[in-house]
């Protein structure tokens, strides 16, 4: 059976040069795009890259290998899926950008796949999952292009980071049997961990505030043994319109520096209703901060204790 093809499209208020730029590096994706999880560079040349992608495609967790070829000039960049996660055979695509005047633009994402087997079944999910994501990815593109300013002083990313006389590999472990969290960090009150695919978690969470109240979470977890842990915040305070992270895991001559990576976009406005009318941007980028890292370094100091004493 030939290849499906399908088209999506959106009209952007913003430069196709800046448009491109945004999709161009896969660094930006877990920010802009709602699906997308973590995003792993493999290799690299000026205008072609393999990339492996982490993203829910129908509220699944799915990865896949892929092959781009980027042209700045043309303001295209090709794709291809060389490793696929059925029920796809084969995946390719295009987005191309059209400069429709000095501070717009339109982009056109296009698709092209098989299911494997042929199977209807198959076709009708694949066509779903694209067709949702394409949607969702567009919309949230424009968005990101459209808001740049107020994104700007709203996102922020930090680091807190704890050596450990220990090894990469136990420091890891200690995040990654998240399912253990519940009765090794005082702040977790409860915690629900699956991994139906090696590598691959979904990690819900209850967590107590200093005021003893708790609030629920849910992520997905990307694990690469024993260097990264890479996650995406889905269920999400009130605070905050995105969050990303990573746990990552560096051996030096001390032992290994384990450091908590945060990104974050904060809800504007829901700022006055979480801190009081007097709240402003400069109170909710300090409050997130210290909120954050006080868990993080909490579980860093619980994991360094785990490390340093070899289990």
């Amino acid at each position: 059976m030939a290849p499906q093809e399908v088209e999506h499209g959106i009209t952007v208020a913003a430069p196709a040069a800046a448009v491109y730029a945004l999709i161009a590096d896969v660094q930006n994706w877990p920010r802009i795009f709602p699906p997308t999880i973590y995003v792993d560079r493999v290799d690299a040349g000026e205008h072609q890259e393999r990339i492996r992608i982490w993203a829910t495609a129908n509220g699944e967790p799915k990865n896949w290998t892929s092959h781009r070829t980027l042209d700045p000039q043309r303001l295209r960049i090709d794709f291809r899926q060389e490793v696929s996660t059925p029920p796809v055979a084969a995946m390719s695509g295009s987005w191309i950008i059209e400069p429709l005047s000095e501070h717009g633009s339109r982009v056109r994402l296009l698709h092209r796949y098989r299911a494997v087997d042929d199977s209807p079944e198959g076709l009708a999910w694949i066509e779903q999952a694209v067709d949702r994501n394409s949607r969702t990815e567009l919309d949230a593109l424009r968005e990101n292009v459209e808001r740049a300013h107020a994104a700007e002083e709203l996102t922020f990313s930090f680091t807190d980071t704890v050596q450990i006389a220990g090894t990469a590999e136990d420091a890891y472990d200690f995040i990654n049997e998240a399912q253990l969290w519940e009765q090794r960090l005082p702040h977790v009150a409860a915690v629900r961990l699956t991994e139906d695919t090696p590598g691959v978690q979904t990690l819900e969470m209850d967590t107590r505030a200093k005021d003893g109240s708790t609030h629920r979470t849910k992520s997905y977890r990307v694990c690469l043994p024993h260097r990264r842990i890479a996650y995406k915040q889905v269920t999400l305070p009130a605070l905050l319109a995105l969050h990303t992270g990573q746990w990552t895991f560096e051996e030096n001559e001390g032992g290994v520096a384990a450091s908590s990576q945060h990104t974050v976009v904060l809800e504007r406005e829901n700022i006055r209703a979480v801190l009081g009318p007097d709240a402003g941007v400069a109170e909710a980028r300090e409050y997130v901060r210290t909120a954050l890292s006080t868990n993080s370094l909490a579980t860093l100091g619980h994991g360094k204790d785990h490390a340093e004493k070899g289990r």
